[in-house]
């Protein structure tokens, strides 16, 4: 197998990762043809989102060729991984109105096995996240040294849900922090109610309620918009309003947010937040 040569090892550092040829290919247009895989994709829902979230272009492609760059050329490669140039035929355009072409070449890092060598990928389908080269039309660039799943259906089919969520109308936004967390007791012992305002990228509202009444066990729920959260109905798991608190909510409420006045208000908000923390669940990952 032979390795790629220096003037086009720095041509694409230059350029970031991949190239294709501009051909127009439409979402609409496309009806990706499912076929059954061999075996299901370990990537967890937070790899899918991560990804998801943020490539302008998600498509699904056919490798053609795989050739290894010069390690002595391909910086920041992890241990036991090693960075490949491949040529691939575009299958669909899953994410993403632009132009595209049939024949894709890009770089992308990949995992090396006992031997050496990469995962056996030629013939096969893969799901790239990418985006376009400003001002290099026909490029594109891998949003990660990584962002490339070997393809089968399943995950196909969960990675256009994670797609159609981030698209719907009042999605909800990426969390960046707690800003406030105000505990108010009722009149009643045992009554009261909990508000953890959250700091959102985008600058739009996003909340956590949990309700206290007496003899029941406390609820919550939360809400991505200046309405109020409805408690009693928190996000199911590998939903996006799970994925947005579950993998970005801090450990702990931070020492800048805004605590209730009283010590004893403070710990309520404080047990009402680990509530809230212990029944989303870790965040599980493949990806580094």
């Amino acid at each position: 197998m032979c390795v790629v040569g220096r003037s086009f090892v720095i041509a694409m550092a230059r350029l970031g990762f991949a190239i294709v040829a501009p051909v127009s290919v439409s979402v609409a247009a496309q009806a990706a043809t499912i076929i059954p895989a061999a075996a299901p994709n370990p990537a967890t829902y937070a790899d899918l989102a991560d990804l998801s979230d943020s490539a302008p272009i998600v498509l699904r492609a056919q490798v053609r060729k795989l050739v290894p760059v010069d390690a002595a050329r391909a910086r920041g490669v992890r241990p036991g991984w090693a960075r490949y140039y491949v040529e691939a035929r575009t299958s669909a355009l899953l994410s993403g109105n632009t132009a595209l072409g049939e024949a894709l070449r890009y770089l992308v890092d990949l995992p090396l096995d006992a031997r050496g060598k990469p995962p056996a990928l030629k013939k096969k389908d893969v799901l790239l996240f990418a985006r376009t080269i400003p001002a290099r039309p026909g490029e594109l660039q891998l949003v990660a040294p990584d962002a490339q799943l070997l393809w089968d259906a399943a995950t196909e089919a969960r990675l256009r849900a994670i797609l159609a969520e981030l698209i719907a109308p009042g999605a909800p936004g990426a969390i960046t922090g707690v800003r406030e967390a105000i505990n108010v007791p009722g009149t009643l012992a045992g009554e009261g109610d909990t508000q953890i305002f959250l700091d959102t990228a985008s600058g739009e509202a996003a909340s956590i309620t949990v309700q206290h009444r007496p003899g029941a066990r406390p609820e919550w729920g939360a809400s991505f918009s200046e309405v109020l959260a409805r408690v009693g109905q928190p996000p199911a798991r590998d939903t996006l309003a799970w994925y947005r608190l579950a993998c970005f909510l801090p450990n702990a409420l931070p020492a800048a947010a805004n605590l209730s006045d009283t010590a004893t208000s403070r710990a309520q908000a404080e047990s009402d937040y680990r509530m809230v923390l212990g029944e989303l669940g870790v965040c599980p990952r493949t990806r580094r």
